[in-house]
C-alpha cells in the first residue's frame, strides 16, 4: 500500500515542506517530521490490510515514510510481545507485558529506524550511509548498508563496549572512534554533512524519516494486544525520540479508528548518569540542562536529548513520569529480568526495568493497570557490563565425587 506520507512538517512553526533532505525549518530552525494525510488513510489502512501485510514494520507501510520502488528491509519489527508474569510478581503488578526488541536483526529497536532511514536516502538519491551513534545506531547502518551493497560510515565514541564496535566493524564500513562523548560525535557529524552531501545520516539530515520508525513498536503494541491500547508504557530515553514518535504512534492508531480508548500515559527511564530529562522534570524546569555523560548505559548516554523539551510536555500534559537509576540498579535489574523471564537484555533495558520498580514503588505508576515495557536491545552488546560478575559457579575437576561436593557446597551457600 502507497504511504499516506504529504511531505515535512515543522514541530515549532507549522510550516511545511516536500519530502526532501531536510531536517530543519529554514524559518524557525525547528526539527521537522514527516506529515501524514490521516483523512484519506481512513477506511484505507484497516485492521485487514494491515495485517495482510509482511511481518516486518513495512506491514504498516502507509502509515511511514515512502520508501520509493521497495524498502530497505532486513526483517525489523513484529518482535514478541510477551507477558511476564514471574516479573510482574517480583514487582508487585498486575499485567506487565515486555516489548522485547532484542529479537530485531542487530538486536536493537534501532533496525526499525535505520529501515526508515536508507529507505528514503535510496529514494532521495544518496551513495553511502552514515550517523553518530552510542553503538547500536552503528551496527544497524552498518548491516543495512551492507545489505544493499552501500559504503557505511559510522562515528561513535571511542571508549564504546569492544561488543558494540566488533558488531559495527564486522559489516565492512568505516568505523570512526572519536575521543570525546556522543554529543561530541553529533556535532562532528553534523559538519560532515555539509562536506559530504552524498552522505545519508541516518540521524542528523535524513533525522525526520529515521525518527518515525519508532511509531511501530505502539502499532505492533495495540495490535498484538488484539488492537486494544495498553494503560500505561515505560519507553528507555536517549535523545527522547523513541518515547515522542511511540507517542505519535498510538494517537495515529486513534485518530485512524483502529484501536478504541485513550492512549496510554507514557513514562521515561534514564540512568542517573546521563539522564537530563528526569533531572529537569524532577526539578520542574521549563528547559532541560546537557549533562556529561558517567554511565554504564552508554547506549542512553546522551546529555543533550534533541527531543528532551517534547518529552517533557507529554509527561506533563498526559500525567507520567521519569525514573533515574544507578548503575548499580541497572546492573541489578539486568539480572532480575534475564531470571525472570529469560530475556537477556543491554544495560538501556536494565535502566527501562530498574526504572519501572522505581516508578511503581513511589506510586506513579498504577500496579492495578496494565504496563508494557519497551526492551530495546540485547544482551550480547554490552557484556563488558556484567562479564565480571555473571561468571561460572564454580571450577572443578573432571570427576563425579567434585561435582557433588562443589553442587552441595553451592546449595547451602543459596540457603543461606
Amino acid at each position: 500500500m502507497a504511504s499516506f506520507a504529504t511531505g515535512l512538517l515543522c514541530r515549532e512553526c507549522g510550516a511545511t515542506y516536500p519530502t526532501e533532505a531536510r531536517y530543519s525549518c529554514e524559518f524557525c530552525f525547528g526539527p521537522l517530521e514527516v506529515d501524514y494525510d490521516l483523512e484519506a488513510a481512513k477506511g484505507v489502512v484497516t485492521r485487514a490490510s494491515i495485517e495482510a501485510g509482511p511481518s516486518s514494520i513495512w506491514r504498516y507501510a502507509a502509515l511511514l515514510p515512502d520508501p520509493g520502488v521497495e524498502p530497505v528491509d532486513l526483517g525489523a519489527g513484529w518482535t514478541p510481545l510477551r507477558r511476564a508474569t514471574r516479573l510482574a510478581e517480583v514487582l508487585g503488578v498486575k499485567e506487565l507485558w515486555l516489548k522485547d526488541d532484542t529479537r530485531n536483526p542487530t538486536g536493537s529497536f534501532k533496525d526499525r529506524v535505520v529501515s526508515c532511514a536508507l529507505s528514503s536516502a535510496r529514494r532521495l538519491g544518496f551513495t553511502t550511509a552514515a550517523c553518530a551513534s552510542t553503538g547500536n545506531l552503528a551496527t544497524s547502518v552498518a548491516a543495512h548498508a551492507a545489505f544493499i551493497g552501500w559504503p557505511s560510515v559510522t562515528i561513535i565514541p571511542s571508549d564504546l563496549e569492544k561488543s558494540k564496535i566488533a558488531m559495527t566493524a564486522i559489516f565492512g564500513g568505516t568505523v570512526l572512534g572519536v575521543e570525546g562523548n556522543y554529543d561530541d560525535v553529533n556535532r562532528l557529524c553534523v559538519e560532515l554533512v555539509a562536506e559530504h552531501p552524498d552522505w545519508a545520516f541516518a540521524n542528523v539530515n535524513l533525522r525526520p524519516y529515521y525518527a518515525e520508525g519508532s511509531k511501530t513498536l505502539a502499532f505492533e503494541i495495540c495490535e498484538q494486544l488484539g488492537w486494544t491500547m495498553p494503560d500505561q508504557v515505560v519507553v528507555p530515553l536517549a535523545s527522547g525520540s523513541q518515547f515522542t514518535k511511540v507517542a505519535k504512534g498510538f494517537n495515529q492508531f486513534i485518530e485512524l479508528g483502529l484501536v478504541s480508548g485513550t492512549a496510554p500515559v507514557l513514562f521515561g527511564a534514564q540512568a542517573t548518569g546521563c539522564s537530563p530529562i528526569a533531572t529537569a522534570f524532577a526539578e520542574g524546569a521549563e528547559v532541560v540542562t546537557p549533562q556529561k555523560p558517567n554511565t554504564i548505559a552508554r547506549s542512553l548516554a546522551i546529555g543533550n536529548p534533541a527531543d528532551g523539551p517534547y518529552v517533557l510536555d507529554n509527561l506533563r500534559a498526559k500525567g507520567g513520569d521519569c525514573g533515574s537509576v544507578s548503575d548499580e540498579e541497572i546492573l541489578e535489574c539486568i539480572g532480575l529480568l534475564a531470571q525472570t523471564e529469560g530475556v537477556f537484555a543491554e544495560t538501556a533495558g536494565g535502566v527501562t526495568i530498574a526504572s519501572l520498580r522505581q516508578m511503581i514503588r513511589r506510586g506513579t505508576i498504577d500496579p492495578n493497570k496494565s504496563i508494557v515495557a519497551i526492551i530495546s536491545g540485547h544482551g550480547l552488546k554490552t557484556l563488558d557490563a556484567v562479564v565480571d560478575t555473571a561468571v561460572v559457579s564454580a571450577t572443578i575437576t573432571p570427576s563425579l565425587a567434585n561435582a557433588e561436593e562443589a553442587l552441595n557446597f553451592l546449595r547451602l551457600v543459596s540457603a543461606s
